[in-house]
């Protein structure tokens, strides 16, 4: 028998706050987390974009400084995101062995790693941290949420690009019906604005070098888009079955209907201009959840603001809703938070919970000259999005052809 999946917790920290709240108002009120760079490093390597969305409240702020010591910033970004998100949940009474983590990064502990190499270059062998491995791991957020929670059912790791934070939702979604936990601690995280990314990232001519207006440098839709701005921060939902939710008299956000996940099988970094992968990932997650694409009330657009990713997103919508495609809502959040790489799924995830509960679609900043090739209903604006079943979708896609989608209604017992 198929389980009611539902989000009793959630927990964000990005550019735009270090609260659910903070960021749900930052994003309904257009504020960009686009800032420069202060830092010395920037000038130093000569750096063609000098800009990024850091997160706007630094985890070791939060974090007692003997935690904060041995985890990398990723890792801090994680843990502050899941006690907020626990919290949230009334921090549940769960047997461990009941409770699971699935959670999700792009690239891990970037930071520890290159520290690392130039304390081993300038310093020698004897100035290297033990703790440097497990802090580099990408599965140290799993591992160390699973010892601060006590979660002894799983501790599982996603590692799937910008489609990482998502894919771990539908692992969270799979485990949760096959029975393997009651509870499940899911999201991503993800700091990597270093010398070494942004260098590579606009090698590839994938940044936006919008160096004299950070703001407004991410423009999903817009025909004047030129890359994405490099984010950072985490989110967590905490998930439970209905059953054990109704049973501890939580609160209840909204229901995981279903998710999908594919491979587009095309090319290492570059999306299929088909969108036929991204296609099959919707239609996925739509079937899982019984549910027709005409059913769909609002989209949380993958849309980095690139000029090829974009138009193939739009053709993928198409491809499933049709003439739909033109009319439901659509936000784009990146242009507000930045990309959070491995955990942009799930930040997008809780945006798009926030949109079912509060039934307002999020605007999408920056959009002064849509393209006419991608004809989607995106404003500027906070949209409401009626009465009546909301029913939403947030699209995740990443490098080696990742493609993972994530399906969320109201909540009716």
């Amino acid at each position: 028998m198929t389980k009611r999946i539902v989000v009793t917790g959630m927990g964000a920290t990005s550019a735009l706050g270090g609260t659910v709240a903070d960021n749900w108002k930052n994003l309904l009120d257009g504020v960009s987390g686009a800032r420069a760079l202060e830092y010395d490093w920037v000038d130093e390597y000569s750096l063609p974009v000098t800009f990024a969305a850091e997160a706007s409240v630094r985890p070791e702020t939060i974090l007692d400084r003997p935690t904060a010591k041995r985890l990398d910033i990723s890792t801090q970004f994680g843990l502050v995101a899941a006690m907020e998100a626990w919290r949230d949940a009334g921090e549940p009474d769960v047997e461990p062995e009941r409770l699971g983590i699935d959670f999700a990064t792009g690239i891990g502990g970037v930071w520890t790693l290159l520290n690392a190499w130039d304390t081993l270059r300038e310093k020698g062998p004897r100035r290297v941290m033990p703790m440097t491995v497990p802090m580099l791991m990408p599965n140290s957020a799993a591992g160390f949420l699973s010892l601060h929670f006590g979660a002894r059912a799983f501790a599982r790791t996603v590692a799937s690009a910008c489609a990482s934070s998502v894919e771990s939702l539908d692992s969270a979604y799979q485990h949760l019906q096959s029975g393997a936990a009651d509870v499940i601690i899911a999201g991503g995280a993800e700091s990597a604005i270093h010398p070494i990314t942004i260098a590579s990232f606009a090698s590839m001519q994938a940044l936006s070098r919008r160096n004299d207006d950070p703001a407004t440098a991410s423009r999903p839709f817009d025909v004047d888009r030129d890359g994405f701005v490099m984010g950072e921060g985490a989110a967590v939902l905490v998930l439970e079955t209905e059953e054990h939710a109704k049973a501890r008299g939580a609160r209840i956000y909204a229901e995981l209907v279903g998710t999908g996940v594919t491979a587009d099988s095309h090319h290492i970094t570059a999306n299929d201009p088909t969108g036929q992968g991204a296609a099959r990932a919707i239609t996925a997650a739509l079937r899982v959840a019984d549910v027709s694409p005409d059913d769909v009330t609002h989209i949380n657009a993958h849309a980095t603001s690139t000029p090829v990713g974009d138009p193939s997103e739009f053709t993928a919508l198409a491809s499933v809703f049709g003439d739909r495609a033109r009319e439901i809502p659509v936000s784009a959040t990146k242009a507000s938070t930045g990309h959070l790489l491995g955990g942009t799924g799930a930040i997008e995830s809780v945006f798009t919970v926030k949109a079912i509960q509060e039934r307002t679609a999020p605007p999408t900043i920056n959009l002064a000259n849509q393209d006419p090739e991608i004809p989607v209903s995106a404003s500027g604006e906070a949209r409401s999005l009626g009465d009546g079943r909301q029913l939403a979708i947030s699209n995740s896609f990443g490098f080696g052809g990742h493609n993972a989608v994530a399906a969320f209604a109201s909540y009716d017992d």
